[in-house]
This record gives C-alpha cells, sequence and structure tokens, in this order.
C-alpha cells in the first residue's frame, strides 16, 4: 500500500516529458529565422554599418568653405532692393544661414546626383549659357557701317509710310443691292458738280470718320482695310474718286493731302535700328556659340517606328 502511494507521489520520470511537446520552442525560433522581413531588417542593417564605417573618414575631416565679405555684401545689397532698407544684424545673420544651408544642399545633392535628368535644372543651366552669349554680344559697338548696311538691308522695318488727309462718303453694298454702281455715279456726279455739297449726308450712315487728317497707311490700312489703304496712296489730289472699295462697302474719296513715304537716312533711325542690330548680332551670336559646342558631340537620333509616317 506504501509503495503504490510512494509511486504515485514520485515526480514524472524525465522519458515521460520526452515527445513532440518537448520541441515547440525550437520550432518557433526556425519559424521565425526563416521569415522574409527578419532577412530584410538584417540586411539593411548590414548596409547601414558597412555605409557609417565607409564615411567614417569623411566625417572626421568634413569640408569647408568660406562665406566671403563679398558674398554678405551682395545677400545685404539684395535684402536692400526688395524691403527698401538694410537688414539688420540679426536679419543678415539669418541670411548668411539660410546661404550656408542652400550651399551644403547644393553640394550634397550634386553628389547623389539629384541635378541629373532634372528638367528644370536643364533649362536653368541652358538659360545660363543663353545669358553669357548674349552678355559677350552685347559688349559689341557696332560700326556706322554696319548699321548702315543692317537698315539697307531691311528697308521696310524703318520706311516711313505715306501720311494721307482725305475725306470720304460711304454706300453700303446691302442697301443698294440692286443699284450700286448706279448710286455710286450720281453721287460722284453731285460731288463733282456741286464743291460746296454736303458730303456729309450724301451718303450712308457708318461709324467710319468721314473726314480722315494726316493719317499713316498703317492706320488707314486698320480703319478701312489694306486695299483700301493701297489704292488712295496712288490716286491724284484734290479730286473726288470712286468706287474705292473698303472692308466695309464702297467709297467715294478726296484726297486734300498726301506726304510720300520714304527711307529715312541713317541719322533719323540711329537708335532704332542700332537697337535691331544688337538684337539680331546676339542671336546670331547664341546660334553660333551653340554650333560650335555641338561640333565637340556626335548626335545619333532613333526615331520611333510611328513618328516615321507623316499625318
Amino acid at each position: 500500500m506504501s509503495s503504490k502511494s510512494n509511486a504515485m507521489n514520485s515526480p514524472p520520470n524525465a522519458s515521460q516529458n520526452s515527445g513532440p511537446v518537448s520541441n515547440i520552442p525550437g520550432a518557433r525560433i526556425m519559424a521565425v529565422l526563416s521569415e522574409p522581413l527578419l532577412h530584410f531588417l538584417l540586411i539593411g542593417a548590414l548596409l547601414f554599418c558597412a555605409y557609417t564605417y565607409l564615411q567614417s573618414d569623411t566625417r572626421s575631416t568634413p569640408q569647408s568653405f568660406v562665406v566671403t565679405a563679398g558674398k554678405i555684401e551682395h545677400l545685404a545689397s539684395l535684402f536692400s532692393r526688395t524691403w527698401q532698407r538694410p537688414p539688420t544684424r540679426l536679419e543678415l545673420e539669418g541670411l548668411i544661414g539660410d546661404y550656408v544651408r542652400e550651399e551644403i544642399a547644393y553640394r550634397e545633392g550634386m553628389k547623389m546626383g539629384l541635378d541629373q535628368d532634372d528638367t528644370i535644372i536643364r533649362r536653368r543651366i541652358r538659360q545660363k549659357l543663353d545669358f553669357i552669349a548674349d552678355d559677350l554680344g552685347s559688349q559689341i559697338e557696332p560700326t556706322e557701317e554696319q548699321l548702315t548696311t543692317f537698315l539697307n538691308e531691311s528697308p521696310d522695318s524703318y520706311r516711313i509710310d505715306p501720311r494721307i488727309t482725305f475725306r470720304q462718303v460711304f454706300l453700303d453694298p446691302e442697301r443698294h443691292a440692286l443699284d450700286l454702281e448706279e448710286s455710286m455715279a450720281k453721287l460722284l456726279d453731285t460731288l463733282k458738280s456741286d464743291p460746296i455739297a454736303d458730303a456729309l449726308h450724301l451718303g450712308d450712315q457708318t461709324l467710319l470718320e468721314h473726314q480722315n487728317a494726316d493719317r499713316s497707311k498703317r492706320e488707314v490700312a486698320s480703319n478701312f482695310g489694306q486695299q483700301f489703304a493701297e489704292e488712295i496712296v496712288k490716286l491724284p489730289l484734290q479730286q473726288w474718286h470712286g468706287p474705292i472699295r473698303s472692308a466695309y462697302g464702297v467709297h467715294a474719296v478726296y484726297i486734300t493731302e498726301r506726304t510720300d513715304g520714304r527711307l529715312p537716312p541713317l541719322n533719323e533711325v540711329r537708335d532704332l535700328v542700332r537697337r535691331d542690330w544688337e538684337q539680331k548680332h546676339r542671336t546670331d551670336l547664341v546660334e553660333s556659340f551653340y554650333q560650335g559646342l555641338m561640333k565637340k558631340y556626335e548626335v545619333a537620333i532613333e526615331w520611333p517606328d510611328t513618328a516615321a509616317e507623316e499625318p
């Protein structure tokens, strides 16, 4: 009896604990080690440690640059132009601090290649190259011979327009659809036979001015149309003519005065010719500048198949 109770109260044998239960902790560890996320974290940690080690020399010897007195004066000048007063000491320190951050960001960004394939940066660099070439062109002084040649090569740009003083009487084609020619003939007969006739009230109503004093050919073309302007600059003075067609209908026209157009000498239009010459010279210089740069490169263009077909 006692032996039986002792057997019942004794602790279980170690052999009795063996089995699947004893392998549970090991199985959990293996499951964790096989997780892809753990592998990713470990690889990232190793890369970070390697980068830290490789960069240790760089951190121990930091790069240096100097914010010069000239740069500080430039920052202060920009502030003064914007705010119409010089910056305070605190404001100037803020400007310098911002410039230092910008310089560091620029240098680190260049190291990381952040400037590559960036459309805004590419355009800005091209603009600066254009400015350099343009500035070089503006420093060249044209000679008298160059300005005279330029004037003679493009005379229409500087030609002084004819100027005309005239009266006009308007006939509306819609109101005279069946008898326009006959109405114009009667109107001209009246105007020619009676010099004191009230021409203003002989024609049809219109917003066009009856009396036009000292108008340039361009002004006439703007108000009546190019065909009308081209025709009246050739008409004899001091008599009625018609029908003269405009963009609105037909007219009887009386030319009082006319000053013929002419090409002015250089001394009358020197400033205008010089401005245009400088503009063209700068444009040509920029083009020549780029043509010279392009000679350093061999450019191959691979057209896509869809671009080969003309729309």
